[in-house]
């Protein structure tokens, strides 16, 4: 107990991962709005045949925060390609269904 409220004491945070968690949600769109103090990120699970997608997760950032997030998704995939060779991406997103939440702008 003494090495925890030490580590505490020095900045360091513990996190907690909750079981329903765990396990992650999948996602294979995210729809992106921001406000002049938010970023919002819609995670959607879109399904083949299905006649609906869902939003399966909402974040909501501060804009310094997306920035931090922007730049460690980018070191990471830097990362991964350096390991695993080049992701290969089509920039022509089709979103063919009508999406109800805020406006994507990014």
């Amino acid at each position: 107990m003494a090495d925890q409220t030490q580590d505490m004491k020095q900045g360091q945070v513990e996190i907690e991962l909750p079981e329903e968690e765990a396990t992650g949600t999948y996602s294979n769109l995210v729809m992106i709005s921001h406000s002049a103090s938010e970023f919002i990120l819609d995670f959607i699970s879109v399904m083949p045949g299905r006649p609906k997608a869902k939003v399966v997760k909402r974040m909501v950032l501060t804009p310094d925060h997306a920035k931090r997030l922007a730049n460690a998704l980018s070191e990471n995939i830097r990362r991964f390609e350096n390991e695993n060779g080049p992701i290969s991406s089509d920039d022509q997103v089709d979103v063919p269904f009508n999406y109800r939440g805020p406006t994507p702008e990014a």
